[in-house]
């Protein structure tokens, strides 16, 4: 069975915000989004995809279709098929987020 160690994995970059991929198969992907102060990603949809978000670290703010959802440690946000979402980390510290997404696209 694939073990990761999410501490071992992280990283970051004053450009912008970093995707590293934990997990990859035909059905499904997991990443941690690793975002510095101010970074952001930006506001999209999927068609035919779920996304979950995950705050491992940190704090940041969730949009979810019309909604800003604050996120800190142990938040976990649902994105359904074709509704805009995007995260920006708002605070002073350090976002980490576990992403999960089905079916893979």
């Amino acid at each position: 069975m694939p073990v990761t160690h999410v501490e071992d994995m992280k990283k970051f970059a004053a450009e912008k915000f970093q995707k590293v991929n934990l997990f990859d198969t035909e059905r499904m992907f997991c990443d941690i989004y690793c975002f510095e102060p101010g970074q952001e990603q930006t506001s999209h949809a999927h068609a035919d995809n779920d996304k979950v978000y995950f705050v491992l670290e940190g704090s940041g703010t969730f949009g979810l279709g019309d909604e800003q959802i604050e996120g800190k440690p142990g938040t976990a946000i649902h994105c359904p098929p074709t509704v805009d979402h995007g995260v920006v980390n708002n605070g002073s510290e350090r976002l980490v987020v576990l992403v999960f997404m089905a079916p893979h696209p």
